[in-house]
């Protein structure tokens, strides 16, 4: 067999979850003897991400750009950048499978087929967010999502709430496979667990509505503590008045302060799949999550649920949470259990299996245009 047969050309970005997503399912497909090549984008590696991708030895091949991704502003011309990168290094490197995540190049003539993974979108973030269709402006990427999701050979999204936003947001109706993430369970332990809320996420989206953290935490006898970026790509900026924001941190520093956590929270407008609710209940913490289809679909009766818009709601629940130490024990090993499910070897295998579904070749050759044009 040649090594190509074994190999996989996947892109990530550097900026969000979709990072971790990568190396961890780099990891399990090095393991089955796969080799792969992570093409990145969206900023340069950080000494942290760079410090990660060596861990993973030399099977793991990184090949490094910067261009703007498909959601931030003005990313056109780095997109057609991007794609002549993406086509060379496939017609040098020959892989059994061109492994996307990102929309815009599932349109691109590539010999290899290619697995198309839906992480999130801006279509189904903006009605999240804001209740409503995305504005005009947002044309040109609705378009070019919607293109790349029917040039893709196949498309996988992490929960079935996904994949409908995909049929409902762009008409998508191709093949398509559910593949939900997963996490090494052995990464994450929980530890005597302290008085205190833990939340995780970027604190400039407002599809994680950490805010609505920040306005309860006042009244609540225990202190919130948020790990993410207050500052975003594109100029985003949020810090909050009454939460401890603690930066950007580690990963192994992440999982000990979750592992120390009683209560995770994060009462998410929008969360495809949510890795850090995962990490977080694989470290015995109990949740409080927003009350959204992705989550309910995920978590099930292993969490409390609020609505995210309903800040009463939310400090309830967690004032109830505080001070019932037995509902707290039986949510977090409910959260633990629940969460065995969705191990780091059952995502590569799911996407092993879809990889051994797909054409050895693209079904058709596709025309050789732009991305976005």
């Amino acid at each position: 067999m040649s090594p190509h047969d074994r190999s996989v050309l996947m892109t990530a970005d550097t900026v969000g979850g979709v990072w971790t997503y990568a190396l961890e399912l780099s990891r399990g497909l090095l393991a089955r003897g796969w080799g792969v090549h992570l093409a990145t984008m969206g900023a340069p590696l950080s000494a942290r991400q760079r410090a990660e991708a060596r861990a993973l030895g030399g099977g793991l091949r990184v090949h490094e750009g910067a261009w703007r991704l498909e959601w931030m502003q003005d990313p056109w011309a780095d997109l057609e950048q991007a794609a002549r990168w993406l086509l060379a290094l496939e017609a040098e490197l020959r892989p059994r499978v061109v492994h996307l995540n990102q929309y815009v190049f599932g349109v691109l003539p590539f010999r290899a087929p290619t697995l198309l993974v839906a992480h999130s979108c801006v279509a189904s973030w903006w009605r999240a967010v804001h209740g409503e269709a995305a504005p005009p402006a947002w044309d040109r990427y609705r378009d070019c999502v919607t293109r790349g999701l029917a040039g893709a050979s196949c498309v996988a999204a992490p929960t079935r709430a996904m994949l409908a936003a995909l049929q409902r947001e762009y008409g998508f109706d191709g093949p398509a496979v559910v593949i939900p993430n997963g996490r090494e369970v052995a990464r994450f332990e929980p530890a005597p667990k302290q008085p205190f809320i833990l939340a995780a996420g970027r604190l400039w989206d407002e599809a994680k509505n950490l805010a609505a953290l920040d306005a309860v935490a006042p009244a609540l006898s225990w202190p919130v503590r948020v790990a993410g970026a207050c500052d975003g790509p594109d100029g985003q900026h949020r810090r909050p008045n009454w939460v401890q924001v603690l930066g950007t941190l580690p990963a192994p520093v992440l999982a000990r302060e979750m592992g120390r956590a009683a209560i995770y929270a994060l009462p998410a407008r929008y969360e495809p799949f949510g890795l850090s609710i995962l990490e977080a209940a694989l470290s015995g913490c109990a949740l409080v999550l927003g009350d959204i289809g992705s989550l309910r679909e995920t978590w099930g009766e292993a969490a409390l649920f609020v609505p995210p818009d309903d800040a009463v709601a939310l400090r309830e629940t967690l004032t109830r949470l505080i001070a019932d130490a037995p509902l707290r024990e039986r949510l977090a090993q409910a959260a633990w259990e629940r969460a065995h499910q969705f191990p780091a070897q059952r995502m590569t295998e799911a996407t092993l299996a879809a990889y051994a579904r797909l054409p050895t070749r693209r079904p058709r050759p596709l025309a050789e245009e732009s991305t976005c044009a």
